[in-house]
């Protein structure tokens, strides 16, 4: 089966083309593509040149690109459809029905997608991302301004989880590591116990934590299978004893991981 080049293309960053276009292509399993984000398309010659590539990616697997859009200028979208690829306009089935009920036309400007629209908003985004680093891995136990807190073993999804949370909810999440010492007494650490209304459980599959540690300290104790099979039975014993909330990390996307925190918890999220 022939390699299909996907080009996520924007005005913009490109993030919305991206994750609207990888949740649509999830969808097809047995196809393998090659992706590639084209931001910043926000001029004619931008577009023109993105037609070419776009083109010769096609030539060069043999097979017509796919093109998932995001740019809201119709010249310079007419030029990327020169590409000779499968224009997917992510906007165009919404424009017709919400300029009926709204009763105007749109007016398109580029690049509004991710544009600072509430001053506000982004300062929490800014202050919660600030405070997921800061309280990351343990470095500062106090938990009292935290939203949400993650506790698990070592490379287990705590931190990028908090990162996103902070930066797509504005949450404050700290996370906490257990460490060999907490694993021995096999009890919730003293430290967290005030906060256990707080606390949310990530565990992982003992052979994916294997190969994420080995990758980061190769060949050591704390990377082989023995340890990892060990820490994460007690972290799960531990978390089901006390009745803490868990989820595992090992298919799940950190988007998913996150939705479910805060579906857990009943946090809104915060519009940026």
């Amino acid at each position: 089966m022939a390699i299909r080049p996907v080009y996520f293309v924007s005005d913009g960053t490109g993030i919305t083309a991206e994750t609207i276009g990888n949740s649509l292509l999830t969808q097809f399993a047995g196809q393998a593509f090659e992706r590639q984000r084209l931001p910043f398309v926000d001029t004619l010659e931008k577009a023109r040149q993105a037609a070419v590539a776009i083109r010769e990616g096609g030539e060069r697997h043999g097979s017509r690109p796919i093109v998932i859009n995001t740019v809201v200028d119709s010249e310079l979208a007419r030029a990327l459809a020169e590409s000779g690829g499968l224009i997917l306009d992510v906007f165009a089935p919404f424009m017709a029905p919400l300029e009926a009920e709204l009763g105007q036309k749109r007016q398109p400007k580029v690049g509004q997608a991710h544009a600072l629209i509430d001053p506000d908003a982004y300062e929490r985004r800014m202050d919660a991302t600030n405070f997921a680093l800061t309280h990351d891995d343990g470095t500062d136990l106090d938990y009292d301004e935290a939203d949400v807190l993650l506790v698990g073993v070592s490379r287990s999804g705590k931190t990028p989880t908090c990162l996103y949370l902070a930066l797509h909810y504005s949450l404050r999440a700290a996370n906490y590591p257990l460490t060999p010492e907490d694993l021995e007494s096999d009890r919730l650490p003293e430290k967290l116990r005030r906060h256990r209304r707080k606390l949310f459980g990530l565990t992982i599959d003992p052979q994916r934590l294997q190969k994420i540690r080995e990758e980061r300290k190769p060949g050591s104790r704390y990377a082989t299978l023995e340890v990892c099979r060990r820490e994460v039975s007690i972290a799960e014993g531990m978390f089901k004893r006390e009745q803490i909330p868990v989820l595992s990390t090992t298919h799940t996307s950190i988007e998913e991981i996150a939705s479910k925190i805060v579906a857990q918890f009943g946090f809104q999220r915060s519009h940026f």
